[in-house]
This record gives C-alpha cells, structure tokens and sequence, in this order.
C-alpha cells in the first residue's frame, strides 16, 4: 500500500494535477501529472512520470467545466488507486492575506476567510476555491490542505509591505503582500543545496511566466518582492499591466468612464504582453513575430524585469546572484540574455554557450554575479506541506 497526495495548482487558464507517493521524513516522490484545461476545448490529461498517456479525454461539443473535469478526475483516481490509498489533497491559494502565515487544513471557517480575499486575487482566488468545494462534495472525507503564495513573505520588513496611504487602511488590510512564494520557496532551497554560498548572500529570484514577479532574498529570506496588495502589480505581465501610475487608473475611471469592473477586466486580461501587442500574451509567438508591436511588448518586458531587479538589489544592498525560473525564465534564453545584458552595469555578464544550451549555471567566467536557471516545482513543495500538516493533525503517513 502506498500512501497518496493528490496536488491541485491553479492558474487563470489552466489546472496542473501532480500525484505523490508520500511517507514520513522522506521526499514526496511523483507518481504522475495532470492537467486540465476548460478555456477552449475541455480536455483531461495525465501522464506518467515518464511521458506516457495514461488518460486523456477531449469533451467535444460539452460544455463541462472545470468543476466537471475535477470530478471526472477524482473519479479516475479513485478508480487507479487501492482503497485508502490518497490521504490528503493539496492546493495552491494564490492569497492567504494577513492571517496565514503557514499551510492551512481547510474547513469551514477556513475557506469563509478565503473568500473574502478574493477581490485581492480574482483570477486565481475563485477558481481554486470552486476546486476545493468540488472536492470536498465528492470525497468530504478526504483533509484538503491550502498552501499559500503569500505565506513565504509574511515577514517582509514595514518599508516592503506599506503603501504612502494612511496608517487606518494598512491596518485594514490595504498592504503589500507578494506572491509566487511556493515557487521562490523551491528555488531558495535548490540554491540551499547546491549553492550554499550565495544561497546566503544577496539573490534575486525572477519568477518569469504569465505571471511574473520578482524576489530579493538575504540568506534565504524575502527582503522585498514586486507584487503587491494583488498579483497585479510589477512586471509586465501576459496580460497583466503590472506596475501602473495609480493617476492613470483615476483618469481612465472618471474621464473615459469605465466602471470598477470594467477597469479590472483590462488591468488582468487585457492589458501587458497582449495589450501592447494587440496579438497574444505568449511571448513564444511574440518573439517569433516580425510586427513592430511584438517588438515593442517584448522590450517593455525585458525593461520591466531589469528595472525591477535593480531596485530589488537595492533592497538587499547588492546582488550576488540572479536566478530565473518560471515558464519564460526557464526556456526563454533571448530573454534571459537581454535581461543580463541590460544589468551589465551590475557586474553581470552572461556565458552565450551555456545560456544557448540552458545549463543550470549560465554566467561567464568574469561575471561579479552567479547568474542561474533553475526549473521551479512548486508541486513538491505543495506535497510536502500536505505531509507535515498532516503528521501535526495526527493523521497517519
């Protein structure tokens, strides 16, 4: 019999599954992924650790969504496994707000507190839920375990979490927070291992995907990030505006007259990468294209990422290392190398060969700084905080 953690990570477009064979004080080892898709065509795929198909359904001429896919995936799961085998589902939660600094049991009150957060995440926050109250209907039995992306920041210094607003809104909740912690949590502790040295100096993580946000760490901790009350702010983003003069939004608000909904239907889905272009939000397609647009997203992005990795070694004091990750930072090697050649002012110079080639240690001999790639996970992280919520809550691994 082996024990199973079933994990469920949430984007605005797509749910990524990752089953794990648990056990006490021992890595979560992958059993298989999963992916659903309901944007499009409605779709449920799982894989083997080694790239086999062991089911993929296409729902032509359906109009299932993802709730629906979720239960057909529970289904499918029940059915693979022994009885008793999965102990513990785990989600990623986009925002825990102030009051979950660590991996929560999800009950009632829980997910009450959660749902209120929502208008601070309302691409992720929603759709996570929904996954969570779908779960719990089919296997209420089964403990659901919500891991944070803003629990990795909950100690961010005063200067890092306020805005120049008055003090009785920062009390009220109004305040930066940072995301994309599970994914600066996996990366800290890659470069732990295998970078101990600078692990402990001064690191910027840029966490480059749809999403995209950046981490300034000394000796493994978050000084400042780029994300902020929402994961709005910062980078550009796919279509995300990012970092935005708040005058500019009033303007929009009261002389263009758009409504509260309408103007947050344009700063998260068609704003950044996609509204600059006025093609796409996936930079693969902008950097193959030849319209002078895509141009101009692209470089706003690089700009973007280089300017806020400067004013994040300015948090930290100095940069001794940068790591990317995320979609783009892992495969995106023309971004990489003109973010590097734009911080060249840092000391950062870039190895071409090993940055074509997509090693993990990409900066040249005489660079000042250690530039890396490491490919994030934030599953196993999810895994791993089930096992230890478990274990505390006496449930047996």
């Amino acid at each position: 019999m082996h024990n199973a953690v079933l994990v469920v990570n949430c984007g605005s477009s797509s749910i990524k599954l990752a089953l794990f064979d648990v056990a006490s004080k021992s890595e979560p080892k992958l059993r298989w992924r999963g992916r659903l898709d309901d944007q499009v065509e409605p779709r449920l795929t799982i894989t083997s650790t080694h790239g086999d198909v062991l089911y993929d359904r296409r729902y032509k001429g359906d109009d299932r969504n993802a709730n629906d896919l979720m239960r057909d995936a529970v289904d499918w799961i029940d059915g693979s496994l022994a009885r008793g085998d999965l102990m513990a589902v785990g989600h990623r939660v986009v925002h825990g707000g102030p009051a979950f600094a660590t991996p929560a049991l999800l009950t009632g009150s829980v997910l009450d507190a959660l749902h209120k957060l929502t208008p601070m995440a309302p691409l992720h926050q929603p759709r996570c839920l929904s996954q969570i109250h779908t779960i719990m209907a089919a296997r209420p039995e089964l403990p659901q375990i919500a891991c944070f992306d803003t629990s990795f920041h909950h100690e961010l210094p005063a200067s890092a979490t306020r805005f120049a607003i008055p003090r009785r809104l920062h009390e009220a909740g109004v305040r930066r927070y940072g995301f994309h912690g599970l994914s600066f949590q996996f990366v800290t502790e890659r470069l732990q291992a295998h970078f101990p040295s600078v692990a402990k100096g001064r690191c910027v993580i840029a966490h480059l995907g749809s999403g995209a946000s950046l981490c300034a760490l000394r000796n493994g901790k978050s000084i400042d990030t780029t994300m902020g009350l929402t994961p709005l702010d910062g980078l550009v983003m796919a279509t995300r505006c990012g970092a935005i003069d708040p005058g500019a939004l009033l303007y929009i608000q009261r002389e263009l007259a758009m409504s509260a909904a309408d103007l947050e239907e344009m700063l998260y889905r068609q704003s950044g990468l996609l509204g600059v272009s006025g093609l796409s939000g996936d930079m693969r397609e902008l950097l193959v294209s030849d319209d002078p647009r895509a141009s101009e997203a692209v470089d706003l992005f690089v700009s973007s990422v280089a300017s806020e990795a400067a004013k994040m070694a300015n948090s930290i004091g100095g940069l001794d290392c940068l790591v990317f990750t995320g979609g783009i930072g892992e495969h995106g090697k023309e971004i990489r190398s003109r973010v590097c050649d734009r911080l060249s002012w840092l000391g950062l110079s870039l190895n071409v060969e090993a940055n074509e080639a997509g090693a993990e240690r990409i900066s040249g001999p005489g660079s000042a700084v250690e530039i890396l790639k490491i490919a994030t996970n934030e599953e196993v992280i999810i895994a791993r905080h089930c096992v230890a919520a478990l274990e505390e809550n006496d449930q047996a691994v």
